[in-house]
């Protein structure tokens, strides 16, 4: 008997009054969601249909980073959206995503404010990373065609590879972890983020995803520059104190992103 079901996941949208999912495919196995959803848009797919499969063999992350994808434990869920923002505006929305998913997982634990935000694609609980997401867009001439918002929130595994420092809803003592009841929260949840993007941007975002923000105090290095994360300003970007006091800031396309353990010369590398 499986918890995620397609008809359950479009009652539970109804429910919610959701205003994306309205069309909802959920396979047994697939390569990965994203490929399913970045097919489906190219071939006109509507803004809202959404992806799930009980497992992927070629599910990835940022940066083309494996996702842990065992068959019938996790969430793994993409949706095509068709947002009615310009090209410059698409960085930000990743974050954008993670306050959803962040909402999702705090609602499901039945505790505010314990899901947290790795800029600029992961969701942790404490020191374990629980969510990720992956965003890709295709451009129509200078704009917007189609944004896949790719997933992954380890829901039911209690066991992970020993290279994972990973988590789970079910390790976490969750409340809510049925699969379909959380495709339905996280759906809606998106839907009205993606409206109040069109609208105002990361404003109504911004003050949240400071309070979530993972990274702040920590040493970083990236593009080259090693510092201490001094949050993330109005436009999505990282900033970076380094030693000389000068700040840095970095959007997300940003390559060779490390974080350490502690906010010393010294510390351990964090994956």
């Amino acid at each position: 008997m499986t918890d995620l079901e397609a008809c359950r996941i479009e009652t539970e949208l109804d429910r919610l009054g959701a205003t994306i999912g309205r069309r909802v495919v959920v396979t047994n196995v697939t390569a990965s969601t994203n490929d399913d959803a970045r097919q489906a848009a190219a071939k006109g797919a509507p803004h809202g249909a959404v992806f799930l499969a009980e497992s992927q063999t070629r599910g990835r992350g940022r940066s083309g980073h494996s996702w842990h994808s065992p068959a019938g434990e996790n969430l793994y869920l993409s949706a095509v959206l068709r947002p009615n923002i310009p090209p410059m505006a698409l960085p930000p929305l990743t974050l954008v995503i993670g306050v959803c998913v962040a909402r999702v997982v705090d609602e499901a634990l039945g505790a505010e404010g314990r899901a947290r935000i790795k800029w600029p694609n992961d969701v942790y609980v404490g020191e374990d990373k629980l969510a990720g997401i992956l965003v890709e867009t295709s451009l129509r001439g200078s704009a917007v065609d189609a944004v896949v918002v790719g997933i992954g929130i380890n829901v039911h595994t209690t066991v992970f590879p020993d290279n994972l420092r990973a988590t789970s809803l079910r390790l976490l003592g969750a409340r809510v972890t049925d699969r379909s009841v959380l495709a339905a929260l996280l759906l809606a949840e998106i839907g009205r983020a993606v409206t109040s993007y069109e609208a105002r941007r990361l404003e109504p975002f911004h003050a949240e995803i400071e309070r979530r923000d993972m990274l702040r105090g920590r040493l970083v290095e990236i593009g080259g520059v090693q510092g201490i994360a001094a949050g993330v300003d109005a436009d999505g970007f990282l900033c970076v104190r380094a030693e000389d006091g000068t700040t840095h800031r970095f959007g997300s396309g940003s390559v060779d992103f490390r974080t350490f353990q502690a906010s010393s010369p010294g510390a351990r590398e964090s994956s």
